[in-house]
């Protein structure tokens, strides 16, 4: 579900608290949070402590354009999950080598942030619970896709997307990979999930350690 009226977030810690609420009250069972770093654990923090859930994080990382960094081709996500522009990667011209480079560069940044983020305790069982995956905002969806299909594999009771912000167009893409999805603003005309926001400053690795350690 998504509204169309609108206020732009303060922050990505009062985006969580509005998400929050549209959240509190829905049937789940066992829930848990899925926070996508860095971004999305500010928000996942809000949504866990509103329903009393776990918290944890799902990694997954945008397969970048060598040249043009910004533009993404696709993502991988945990446990290799690929998600491809074929369409992207055959209007810039990527070779089948320049893919594997860079699906071999983000596979080590996963596997770090995961050591980083999670520690030695082990993935979080998954199976037979109500799974909610959040982000700050989706652009391209690509990040959010490569989670729900790594997630997916787990037999989750339902995946439930949550974010603050989405273009509709990725909305109805990303509704094919989830059970459920709560968004409250689905813009037509979208640039980036920044311009939602009055304050949207990076988000460190110290930063997702620190809000995972409360």
């Amino acid at each position: 579900m998504h509204k169309s009226e609108f206020v732009p977030f303060r922050d990505r810690k009062e985006a969580g608290e509005r998400l929050a609420k549209d959240l509190v009250g829905m049937k789940l069972q066992d829930p848990i949070v899925l926070a996508i770093p860095r971004g999305g654990v500010v928000v996942g923090v809000e949504l866990a402590r509103a329903l009393g859930a776990e918290l944890d994080v799902v990694v997954s990382r945008k397969l970048r354009v060598p040249y043009q960094t910004e533009l993404a081709f696709g993502a991988l996500g945990e446990d290799d999950a690929l998600v491809l522009d074929h369409h992207l990667i055959e209007k810039v011209g990527l070779s089948s080598t320049q893919i594997q480079q860079e699906q071999d560069y983000q596979r080590e940044q996963i596997l770090q942030r995961v050591a980083r983020f999670r520690g030695d305790k082990p993935a979080v069982e998954l199976a037979n619970r109500s799974v909610i995956v959040t982000d700050d905002g989706i652009a391209t969806g690509s990040t959010m896709l490569a989670a729900l299909k790594t997630l997916r594999t787990k037999e989750p009771l339902e995946l439930i997307v949550a974010v603050p912000v989405a273009p509709k167009h990725q909305l109805e893409l990303i509704a094919r990979h989830c059970d459920r999805i709560v968004c409250l603003y689905a813009p037509e005309d979208f640039m980036a999930v920044g311009q939602f926001y009055e304050s949207f400053e990076p988000i460190e690795d110290q930063q997702v350690e620190q809000l995972m350690g409360e």
